[in-house]
């Protein structure tokens, strides 16, 4: 019998792990692929995105580490490597520190982050991507979960070369991000998290600077703004009925906003969109920007 977690489409899965070439078309144009994280893994190919222009036609393993929510295109053509996909539950809520070196590498307040394997760490997360893959196609949901956690934990060990100590300043972040993620809808103000938090929002801003280096009203607005893109682009809602989905008393009023934080207006930024999926068909990772 078949774990329900671990189903080969997405609409009850947990986790998804494919061979980029026998991904299916499904599961690129799945809508519920917003809901995950993504790693996207290129062996021996060369960059989509690179750190510097000079390793843009490197050939090297590359991983793509791509939150949730994000809008990109994923497109396996010709390129030879991994995906593995997984919503947050397959985490451990309580380990806060981890979770928020997660965060961090997956660049959970922007588009997505890439980092380039050295030999060593390719090899290493070959043998346990391998015990990973194994395990999924056995069922085996607890081994799949605690395997994925050391997958995810050696990125991070990649990606910061060092594991973060114990702060509370830490916990405090992931904290008001897991508060976001749950209010940002309705209450756009740092003084509500700030209190759920039992600290003031002048130490609260204090805090998401020296962590995340923007402040907590910078924070809501950006996933507001997040969520405004994804619903343009993927829901069949007017722009009046997403503003007032997003909490807006208006569609004036969500213009003006949307304007201000990306520089263009919903429908331009609709129709951009639209001519940036017909064009960018051959890529693997392509974000949308305001």
């Amino acid at each position: 019998m078949i774990n329900a977690a671990l189903q080969p489409g997405l609409e009850k899965s947990l986790i998804y792990i494919r061979n980029l070439g026998n991904c299916p078309p499904s599961y690129l144009n799945d809508p519920g692929r917003k809901d995950f994280f993504e790693i996207v893994w290129l062996k021996n190919e060369e960059a989509l995105h690179a750190l510097k222009d000079t390793e843009l036609e490197a050939k090297a393993d590359w991983i793509y580490l791509i939150p949730p929510y994000r809008v990109h295109q994923l497109n396996k053509a010709g390129k030879n490597g991994e995906l593995i996909s997984f919503k947050r539950s397959m985490l451990e809520e309580e380990d806060k520190e981890f979770l928020l070196d997660l965060f961090k590498i997956f660049n959970v307040q922007g588009e997505f982050s890439c980092l380039r394997l050295n030999e060593t760490s390719a090899t290493e997360l070959s043998g346990i991507f391998q015990l990973l893959d194994k395990e999924y196609a056995s069922n085996n949901i607890v081994m799949v979960r605690a395997l994925l956690k050391v997958f995810l934990l050696k990125l991070i060990q990649v990606k910061e070369h060092e594991f973060t100590g114990q702060d509370i300043h830490q916990k405090r972040v992931y904290e008001f991000l897991m508060l976001l993620e749950s209010n940002y809808q309705q209450v756009r103000n740092t003084d509500f998290y700030a209190g759920k938090l039992g600290i003031s929002s002048k130490r609260l801003n204090q805090i998401l600077k020296d962590k995340l280096s923007k402040t907590g009203m910078q924070l809501i607005h950006d996933r507001l703004i997040l969520e405004a893109k994804r619903s343009i682009i993927h829901s069949e809602n007017t722009i009046k009925e997403i503003a007032y989905e997003l909490g807006f008393s208006d569609r004036p009023y969500f213009s003006r906003f949307f304007k201000k934080q990306t520089g263009q207006t919903p429908e331009e930024f609709q129709k951009q969109a639209k001519t940036h999926i017909k064009i960018k068909f051959n890529t693997l990772v392509g974000d949308i920007e305001g």
